[in-house]
């Protein structure tokens, strides 16, 4: 049975997606609903209030958020100075890549990481571009670089491990995507294609059945994970009575 693995462009309830396409001064992993929080931009206060505390200035260094209540999720906020001439860019380079024309993506977001260096989504794109163009040299560095501004980052980890597990490189994919499932548990397309990684690559089913069912339990309407969960028990139930009868 085949196993896809899920990338950004899957968007469902409750799994802490990245909007990447966002305003580039504050990226958000969207809780249910989704939204951005600009971070940092606030509007002056009239005279009258001049004696209301000031609000809280914007962190100079990327920030975590993890939702609770009502809605689940996380907000990382990247607070960066980006141009109009930047953010333009990103947009198209983003618009390029979905339309296929991922080299014109490349170098127009290649633009912005050249302009903001420590933000994290025109990397994250110029990476999935440089996929598209079989140039994972010219992927990695990106995404490892945004792994570095915000340690585990989802979609960073998510598209790492998948561009690691095609390279073959399966046990530095299973690290990629543990790491960021402690930080983000949140982000359930990693916990998913770890399942899909220790069942077919790794060929621990142990692994793989446990993933799967957390994946399941926080999305169950996936339909085709629990087709996946029925077969992964009808093997490894095989390889159990396998086992006790002996050679």
């Amino acid at each position: 049975m085949k196993r896809q693995p899920e990338t950004c462009s899957r968007l469902a309830s409750n799994t802490g997606h990245l909007l990447l396409a966002a305003a580039l001064l504050a990226l958000a992993g969207c809780a249910t609903g989704g939204g951005v929080k600009n971070a940092g931009v606030e509007k002056p206060a009239v005279a009258a209030a001049s004696t209301a505390p000031a609000p809280a200035a914007a962190p100079a260094t990327p920030s975590v958020l993890h939702l609770s209540g009502e809605k689940t999720g996380f907000v990382i906020t990247e607070p960066a100075p980006v141009g109009s001439e930047a953010r333009r860019d990103f947009e198209k380079g983003t618009a390029l890549f979905k339309e296929g024309e991922y080299q014109k993506s490349a170098e127009l977001l290649e633009k912005v990481i050249a302009a903001a260096p420590s933000l994290t989504a025109p990397r994250i794109n110029a990476a999935k571009a440089y996929a598209a163009l079989k140039k994972p040299e010219l992927a990695e560095p990106h995404l490892k670089a945004a792994l570095v501004a915000v340690t585990g980052h989802p979609a960073a980890s998510n598209e790492y491990a998948l561009q690691l597990r095609k390279a073959g490189r399966f046990a530095e994919a299973r690290e990629v995507y543990e790491k960021s499932l402690v930080l983000f548990p949140e982000y359930h397309p990693v916990e998913r294609n770890l399942a899909i990684l220790c069942d077919l690559y790794l060929k621990d089913l142990a692994c793989a059945q446990a993933h799967y069912e957390a994946y399941s339990k926080a999305i169950p309407e996936d339909k085709k994970v629990k087709l996946w969960i029925a077969d992964l028990q009808g093997r490894t139930g095989h390889l159990a009575m396998h086992k006790e009868a002996g050679p």
